[in-house]
């Protein structure tokens, strides 16, 4: 990335930060409930219905808040404010990726809709509307043990049925932050934004039946630029980004996730040992190497859903080439509509001719903070590699109202040697001598967890 195109991107698209205020605000009223309407949350209620005023919602949101402000509300009226907020977030995501495809002259692909299902009758839903209801009129600082409880029964018929687990993972998710989070009142800072993300979410996926994944298979040569892995107390993802050469002749950016459940004692590099089932993958991103990929299913949202008995190891593939050459022509992918929210854009971009000061790369006067906080552990990144770096492979995020930097890869002149350093370069194992010797002495906690958990499954 160039100076002029990062100059380009820090300057915010218009009406962007006027749509996220207005989210805010309805985000703030929630933290208080609709239970008791004043002033402030009337003022943030009405500034969304005006924000929509022009669009198929303005009808719906408007009656919505009308009948707020006479102290009555149902589902199907908290649905419409839902919908307009995400309507805003939508709005706002999609001029943000506009920005980031001109200032880069990307390609992107439009969205293609799968088959909805029919909305699921019953009372199942009805049950998991209610309760979202309860907690908007509750309010966040309203949100005790008890209002969480009333969510097991119908959290619990979730899981029981295969085509709501999208549903029954936000929801349990939910209540367990919450429930870890009581009394709520007491809080210093509530989420308010990532709770009313959550709540919003699931009250739309209520009233949609199981979609159809809309993905064609397809066959070619995947170059990896880097992984980007996430890490929770109970599960672990590595998302890999890279660049599909498929063999007609597209070229497309594409992730590529695999998952899998841990415990809170595995950290660090031992959590690649989790990620066993896919070696093919792993060696790719420890030797930096290509995969030849045959009948893999991309989907309309850009992921290429992984089975590694079908990909093949290639030759070596330098990522930072492949994002000097390949990255401008490769065709991004549209997101899917309840993804269209600023928070999950993720663009794999390359900068050089940077400095790194005070938690940022500087590039002829602009800055872009770097996401610091989230180098992996599990790998050998760290901030003191990027200070004096010649290059930086990343993410170019939008957070908190302006855009981030997740670093990737870097790669950096140590004593007259150009080193790289990967996230996913001790994915087959740690590399470093220290870490290898440390790791010895603290004993592998993975084989001793399984060694457990087989006594106990024998017993």
């Amino acid at each position: 990335m160039l100076a002029t195109q990062l100059a380009q991107l820090l300057a915010q698209p218009a009406g962007v930060p006027e749509a996220l205020e207005v989210v805010a605000g309805f985000d703030a009223a929630l933290v208080h409930g609709f239970a008791r309407i004043g002033d402030e949350q009337a003022a943030a209620l009405a500034a969304l219905a005006g924000a929509v005023g022009g669009s198929p919602l303005a009808a719906p949101v408007a009656a919505a808040v009308d009948k707020l402000g006479t102290g009555s509300i149902g589902p199907e009226e908290l649905s419409a404010l839902a919908a307009g907020r995400a309507a805003l977030l939508g709005a706002a995501h999609d001029a943000l990726a506009a920005q980031v495809d001109s200032t880069l002259g990307r390609p992107r692909a439009e969205w293609v809709a799968g088959a909805a299902g029919a909305t699921e009758p019953g009372n199942l839903m009805a049950g998991c509307r209610s309760w979202l209801q309860e907690l908007a009129i509750t309010g966040w600082r309203g949100v005790d043990h008890d209002l969480v409880a009333a969510a097991d029964k119908t959290i619990e018929a979730l899981w029981a049925e295969p085509a709501q687990r999208r549903l029954a993972v936000l929801l349990d998710g939910l209540a367990a932050e919450l429930g870890a989070s009581c009394p709520v009142a007491t809080m210093a800072r509530v989420p308010a934004k990532r709770w009313a993300d959550l709540w919003a979410r699931a009250l739309l996926l209520s009233w949609r039946g199981p979609e159809t994944v809309v993905g064609t298979p397809v066959s070619g040569r995947l170059l990896i630029l880097g992984v980007d892995l996430h890490e929770h107390g109970t599960a672990v993802q590595a998302q890999a980004h890279g660049v599909l050469e498929a063999a007609e002749g597209a070229v497309h950016r594409v992730r590529v996730s695999v998952s899998a459940a841990k415990v809170d004692t595995i950290v660090g590099p031992a959590i690649w040992q989790l990620l066993g089932a896919h070696p093919r993958l792993l060696q790719a991103l420890a030797e930096h190497r290509a995969l030849e990929v045959t009948d893999l299913t991309l989907t309309a949202g850009g992921d290429l859903l992984w089975q590694d008995e079908r990909a093949v190891l290639g030759s070596a593939a330098d990522p930072f080439a492949t994002a000097r050459i390949q990255l401008a022509a490769a065709t991004g992918s549209a997101a899917a509509p309840l993804d269209r929210d600023p928070v999950h854009l993720a663009e794999p971009v390359l900068l050089e001719g940077y400095r790194v000061k005070d938690g940022a790369l500087e590039l002829d006067g602009h800055r872009l903070s770097l996401e610091l906080d989230r180098l992996p552990s599990s790998g050998p990144l760290t901030p003191g590699l990027l200070t004096g770096s010649a290059a930086c492979l990343g993410l170019l995020r939008w957070e908190a109202g302006h855009w981030t930097l997740r670093p990737l890869a870097v790669r950096k002149a140590v004593k007259g040697v150009v080193t790289d350093a990967h996230a996913g370069d001790w994915a087959c194992g740690p590399t470093d001598p220290k870490v290898v010797k440390a790791q010895a002495k603290s004993g592998d906690s993975v084989t001793v967890l399984r060694e457990r958990a087989g006594r106990l499954l024998r017993k």
